[in-house]
């Protein structure tokens, strides 16, 4: 009868699948022993059975008849704890079965992810602080997202390259993307920012670039730098300047000043374009013998600097009230001003910090960074905007002086910030320009002023690299090098609109306008024409590499022959 009963009570018990999981449970872990003919539980880890560990096993019956004894019922905790048991169980059991069926995100889509969570984070804290500047409409929206667009055009503007051709400059979809933005419907009104953040931050991108120019020259090269160097850095520049100025005046009623503030913007041209082209004809060996690569990229450091040096002077001279020689003077004193404040301030940063000291590069850096945006911004406020570029560059170059072979890492880090503001920089630049309100005939007659002043200049890039041992197609290949116009343009072509609208003048503010488009016009039109033109006249009008002589004297045979090394140049200028 024991075994029957025994059975019976297991039969029923495997009935109902909640006692079926617990019976289950129990014979897995061994905790249910046979005794006689029911069953008796022991304690799991016991290692005794004595009778004080012994209790009878639960009647499953006795859970919900209320007919039985209720000496033969379970405790109402028993009972709360067996139910939460079952729901553990039930949801673990549905927990592997989804681990099964969904495994963890991994690779790039867990990347994905979580990238997005952070940037949700971040928005989410810069909410909080900035309320509804971070919202479509307000300042700090719009300079984030000018800041992602002008990133993302440059990603696929340098995507666009062509077998034997030079990449396009990323600067190029920086630049449309600022004039998308900013003249597209409906994503316009998404977007303002404000003309003082605007200024500001094209200033700091200013001081950078100017920062970087002054490291990059080398004092040595000066010394070695060839007639034709010389020749080929200031004559095309001062000619270009006066001709545009002339032509301005005449065509689109500018004043003498303010046709050579156009003449000195124009003027420069960009190692943006220049130098990365030089690095790829140079690589494949073409015009090597001849020094024509490290020729181009050391005249056009000198170039810019002779045009912003233009620029700050008739910069400082329009602003000026007051007599022409009262402005004439006042011009002159922001250049000495400026050369001997830079000079006071790179002795300076020569002596302090010290070279013993920690983080000696880190230090060095943000000095160099923090005094160069602060002669720039200060310079405005005295009066004497014009001293401030020429005062950032003799800083920087006599800083370098100091520092010598230890000038390349902080030079490093002055290029990854220009990293972070070149996107800035011509998107902004960009920003400025309203397509709908632009007139067609100052369109028309200043892209007729660039071409004059292009031609002008190809023609006297030939001939005074006439004298310079160059063949005829070498010759022209240097003119059509010497075209491109981006980086300079953007830095310096809005600075006359800035400070034409603090002082709200509305024809001063019309003239800086009309310079700031014909800037941005020269930038779309000559950086493509320029890569281009390099690209396709460098093979076919340079002479490749012949033999690679020992010689230091030939030209081509070292790094250091030729006015400036390919290292020197490269490193500082390739990033412009």
């Amino acid at each position: 009868m024991c075994e029957k009963d025994t059975a019976k009570e297991m039969v029923e018990l495997q009935e109902n699948p909640g006692d079926r999981e617990i019976l289950k449970d129990y014979n897995s872990q061994g905790g249910a022993k046979e005794q006689g003919c029911g069953q008796i539980y022991v304690k799991p880890g016991s290692q005794t059975h004595s009778r004080d560990h012994i209790r009878p096993g639960p009647d499953p019956r006795a859970q919900t008849e209320p007919g039985l004894d209720p000496r033969d019922q379970k405790p109402k905790d028993t009972q709360e704890e067996d139910s939460q048991q079952d729901v553990m169980r039930g949801c673990c059991s549905l927990c592997e079965a989804l681990k099964d069926r969904c495994p963890r995100p991994r690779g790039l889509l867990n990347r994905v992810i979580t990238r997005a969570c952070l940037l949700a984070l971040l928005f989410g804290v810069i909410w909080s602080i900035t309320g509804s500047e971070c919202l479509p409409g307000g300042n700090l929206f719009g300079l984030v997202l000018l800041f992602i667009c002008a990133v993302l055009g440059g990603k696929l503007m340098g995507m666009v390259q062509f077998p034997t051709l030079p990449p396009f400059p990323p600067l190029l979809g920086m630049l449309l993307a600022g004039l998308l933005l900013r003249n597209v419907p409906y994503i316009c009104d998404a977007i303002h920012i404000d003309p003082h953040w605007s200024s500001a931050l094209r200033n700091i991108a200013l001081a950078i670039i100017l920062t970087r120019a002054g490291l990059g020259l080398n004092p040595q090269a000066l010394l070695r730098l060839k007639a034709v160097c010389i020749r080929l850095a200031v004559g095309p520049c001062l000619v270009e300047a006066s001709i545009v100025a002339i032509v301005s005046h005449f065509l689109l009623n500018l004043p003498w000043v303010w046709g050579f503030i156009l003449g000195f913007v124009l003027a420069a041209v960009s190692p943006a374009v220049v130098v990365p082209s030089m690095l790829l004809l140079q690589r494949e060996g073409y015009g090597v013998d001849k020094g024509i690569p490290t020729l181009l990229m050391a005249a056009g450091s000198f170039d810019d600097i002779l045009a912003i040096t233009g620029f700050s002077t008739c910069l400082g001279i329009a602003f000026s009230t007051g007599s022409t020689w009262m402005n004439v003077l006042k011009g002159l004193l922001e250049v000495v001003g400026g050369v001997l404040a830079g000079l006071l301030v790179g002795l300076f940063l020569c002596l302090f910090p010290s070279s013993e000291q920690e983080d000696l590069t880190g230090t060095r850096s943000l000095l160099l960074l923090g005094l160069s945006v602060f002669s720039v911004f200060l310079s405005h406020v005295v009066g004497f905007a014009g001293a401030g570029g020429l005062c950032v560059l003799v800083l920087s170059f006599v800083a370098a002086l100091g520092w010598r072979v230890n000038k390349a890492p902080v030079a490093a880090v002055v290029g990854h910030s220009w990293d972070v503001f070149q996107p800035l920089l011509f998107g902004l630049i960009g920003a400025e320009i309203t397509i709908t309100a632009l007139n067609p005939s100052t369109v028309g007659l200043g892209v007729a002023c660039l071409f004059i002043g292009l031609f002008v200049r190809v023609v006297v890039t030939f001939l005074l690299v006439h004298f310079g041992g160059f063949n005829l197609k070498e010759k022209f290949f240097i003119a059509v090098a010497w075209l491109p116009k981006a980086t300079v343009q953007a830095a310096i072509g809005s600075k006359a609109l800035d400070m034409a609208r603090e002082q709200a003048d509305e024809v001063l503010v019309k003239y800086g306008l009309d310079v700031l488009t014909l800037a941005v016009l020269a930038i779309l039109i000559t950086a493509p024409i320029g890569a281009l033109g390099i690209g396709l006249s460098g093979p076919r009008l340079l002479q490749p590499q012949t033999k690679v002589s020992e010689d230091p004297e030939i030209p081509g045979s070292s790094p250091d022959s030729n006015c400036l090394s390919e290292k020197d140049c490269a490193t500082i200028e390739s990033r412009l």
